[in-house]
């Protein structure tokens, strides 16, 4: 998007309140990839808006005071002299408007589906055929808006996604060399990777922590990155959490907050299907990355992954580097040690 590349760099201040009854603090807003970041003064990321679901309270007047949709209680509010700040955000609101659904149309085509397959198969509205709908006329935009607020109540169990600015940017290094989507790193609990509607790829701390090599991690970021090729983020959550899920997205184009809780909470719990090996050793070839360390990470015997052991494409030759050690051992520290 060439609005947000304009706006990559901008940064602000302004006054945050999660809550009416909280007082107001004064943070740093930042321009991210899809999100708002709002930071305290000393730089720590509070909370993250995402930029498809930012609302203006009050179009046209200054101070400009902005929340997230659907949660006019936790607010923004940017003075006047911040209009270069203000101005980006209108842009960038008008920019993911353009690219976004009309929800009338949305809810039509939805409600006239359902009356099409019901008068023509008098039966109930089959759940294959609705989720399957329903995944094929989702955009990305709105991928991404789930995949944002699932990680928001991940974060909630296993704490705020890793932050420190220089295993920040070592971590983007990766994700450019790797071919992925966005990844995040948080404290724990995970085990290893998960995929995220819209494309995010989240990982546990220990992966980068446990090992000595990013050979590991990159093997586990781009398993999740071929998993949600196999198997798409928001079929998985629609059938997990049921034919209504997929009714009431198709209709109004929302997702209600207690079925995220509950996709978010299965993702950390569950049991999680892996690629097809045949299929990630091409994945580890197009990347030039090794599958044996990877593999080793899987099961330390190498018994349930030997095709990746011995069909690794790197053996006998030179991947070309991951990481120098330098970004390495950031990367290491990128949740504070």
């Amino acid at each position: 998007m060439t609005a947000l590349t304009k706006y990559a760099r901008l940064e602000a201040s302004g006054l945050w309140r999660a809550s009416p009854q909280d007082q107001r603090r004064e943070v740093v807003i930042s321009v991210g990839e899809a999100t708002l970041t709002i930071s305290d003064m000393r730089d720590k990321p509070i909370t993250h808006w995402s930029l498809a679901a930012i609302r203006r309270a009050n179009p046209g007047q200054r101070p400009a005071i902005f929340h997230p949709d659907g949660d006019t209680g936790e607010t923004l509010e940017l003075d006047a002299s911040e209009a270069q700040m203000i101005d980006a955000i209108e842009k960038l609101r008008r920019a993911v408007e353009r690219t976004r659904p009309r929800p009338g149309r949305l809810r039509w085509a939805g409600m006239l589906l359902s009356l099409a397959l019901v008068a023509a198969l008098a039966l109930f509205w089959l759940p294959g055929a609705l989720i399957s709908h329903t995944v094929s006329v989702v955009p990305q935009v709105k991928r991404a808006e789930i995949g944002d607020a699932l990680m928001v109540r991940i974060e909630r169990m296993t704490g705020p996604a890793c932050s420190d600015p220089a295993g920040t940017r070592a971590l983007r290094d990766l994700r450019a060399r790797l071919g992925t989507g966005p990844i995040s790193m948080v404290p724990g609990i995970i085990g290893t990777s998960l995929h995220l509607p819209g494309g995010r790829i989240v990982m546990d701390r220990a992966l980068v922590e446990d090992y000595e090599e990013p050979d590991v991690v990159a093997g586990f970021a781009l398993a999740a990155h071929t998993m949600a090729r196999q198997s798409d983020p928001l079929r998985d959550l629609l059938e997990v959490t049921g034919t209504w899920s997929g009714f009431r997205l198709l209709t109004t184009g929302r997702l209600e907050g207690d079925t995220l809780d509950r996709y978010a909470e299965h993702l950390l719990t569950g049991t999680r299907a892996q690629p097809a090996m045949s299929g990630l050793l091409d994945v580890f070839a197009t990347a030039s990355v090794r599958s044996t360390p990877y593999a080793y990470a899987r099961d330390i015997t190498g018994e349930t992954v030997l095709p990746l052991i011995e069909g690794d494409p790197m053996s006998g030759k030179e991947p070309a580097e991951l990481l120098s050690d330098a970004d390495w051992l950031r990367l290491q520290g990128i949740c504070g040690g």
